[in-house]
């Protein structure tokens, strides 16, 4: 080898070590701190804190997951997200069924002077494993025109979405879809007892225009014109709103005040990074944030609060569980059940079912100008088996028979037992719309000869 060969040689050889030390250094930094968050928040919500997150520790890069509610507790529970450090959203009740699958994380509690419960709901878990940061009021969004239009009256308590007069102009979301929707169907079910809770549910569900794919859907659907009233939380009627939609948000008279919430997974790979960014939205600049217009939260830190304001969800305020609490372990022990029924019962049958309720409100108004004994009889017996759930309190005494049940990714295969009980909720569905059929067949012909005519379906919206 020649000396300028060897020359040549060296100089490569420096050249690798150079690129490999300045790489090395490079993928050091790409692998420094860092924090991963699933969240159910919209971007409009998370950028603020991720932004100020990082101008208070720039060394930690926040990277965010964008999941529906139901759909990051499946990642979670699947562990599809082992990079996963956090889980950040509104349904408390998402957060208890992946406490007691354990799934979260010890968290210390903060200094942030929220009262212990909020109308009866504890703001944060008292085993810890996660914590309340935020509040949202559940109630009803409804478009103003829309409703004059129509001539149709405002809803004011969670009975009001079952009245005949507002059939096919309401718009909801699945719970199994929807954490938001999935809390409010369990604290109904809680409030009123399972079977009167699921015949509340069933007569909304016959008043129902359309099944969004989203939250969002009910609220942009409702200013749209698409209907006029849907089930929502307070800052996503207030986010249209500053949109200029034109929606408008009623608390009913029993109120749902639930906190939202923040959790470290069990299986963080950054523990420290997770707890500073629980620290931070905990902290008074975090419950601020909350407060600005581009945001519009309720805060559970009495110090976010101005001198003149007066935080609703501080105040002793009734709600739906002021008198008895909310049971989060009960709701997560049937957390798919509830979803499962629901949607059997109302979101894959939903036109059948809007046709059977339809005729058995207009045969209900026909009896008060058409008095017949058996026809009385006959619609009672189609109300009972309209609103009668497929599966009974009774059965709910082994709640280990359907604690197992989980929601299955579309083309795998279903476990034996849980296919069994899904077959049997669809058989007892299909045999009380049956049954409600045949009874309203039968009253519809002895009113016929009274001179009655059904015009329930015609000019129907689908």
């Amino acid at each position: 080898m020649t000396e300028a060969m060897a020359r040549h040689a060296a100089t490569i050889r420096l050249a690798v070590l150079i690129l490999l030390a300045f790489g090395g250094a490079a993928t050091g930094m790409a692998e420094g701190r860092r924090v991963q968050i699933i969240t159910s928040f919209p971007p409009s919500f998370f950028e603020p804190f991720r932004s100020a997150f990082r101008d208070r520790h720039p060394d930690i890069a926040v990277e965010v997951v964008q999941r529906k509610t139901t759909a990051a507790v499946i990642d979670i529970r699947t562990h599809k997200r082992p990079d996963a450090d956090l889980f950040w959203a509104s349904a408390p009740d998402a957060f208890e069924l992946l406490k007691r699958a354990g799934l979260l994380a010890p968290s210390k509690p903060r200094p942030t002077g929220a009262p212990q419960t909020i109308a009866g709901y504890p703001v944060n878990d008292p085993g810890g494993r996660y914590l309340g940061f935020a509040v949202s009021g559940y109630g009803l969004v409804y478009n103003p025109s829309y409703l004059t239009a129509r001539g149709l009256p405002v809803p004011h308590n969670w009975a009001d979405l079952a009245a005949p007069v507002h059939a096919g102009h309401i718009g909801l979301t699945s719970p199994s879809r929807s954490g938001t929707t999935h809390l409010m169907v369990e604290a109904l079910l809680q409030s009123l007892g399972w079977e009167r809770g699921w015949a509340l549910w069933s007569a909304i569900g016959g008043n129902l225009a359309t099944i969004t794919a989203r939250s969002f859907g009910v609220t942009a659907g409702v200013a749209r014109g698409r209907f006029g009233i849907g089930i929502s939380i307070d800052f996503l009627t207030e986010a249209n709103a500053a949109g200029k939609e034109g929606n408008r948000f009623v608390l009913p008279g029993e109120t749902l005040f639930a906190p939202a919430s923040i959790a470290r997974l069990a299986g963080s790979p950054n523990p420290e990074e997770a707890e500073l960014f629980i620290d931070f939205v905990l902290s008074p600049e975090g419950q601020r944030m909350l407060r600005e217009p581009r945001i519009g939260r309720l805060a559970v830190s009495p110090s976010a609060y101005g001198p003149q304001e007066t935080p609703p969800h501080l105040s002793e305020i009734e709600g739906i569980f002021n008198r008895t609490g909310f049971d989060a372990g009960l709701s997560a022990g049937r957390y798919e059940l509830v979803n499962l029924i629901f949607d059997e019962w109302i979101t894959f049958r939903r036109a059948e079912h809007a046709r059977l309720w339809r005729s058995l409100q207009a045969m209900e108004a026909a009896l008060l100008s058409r008095p017949d004994e058996e026809a009385a009889r006959l619609l009672t017996r189609a109300r009972a088996a309209l609103t009668r759930p497929p599966v009974s309190a009774a059965e709910l005494d082994d709640p280990a028979r359907f604690r197992n049940l989980a929601r299955v990714p579309r083309g795998l295969p279903v476990p034996e037992e849980q296919a069994r009980i899904e077959a049997r909720i669809r058989s007892a569905i299909a045999a009380s719309a049956a049954e409600a059929g045949d009874s309203l067949r039968q009253a519809a012909e002895r009113l016929a000869a009274l001179g009655w005519r059904d015009e329930s379906q015609t000019g129907a919206r689908p």
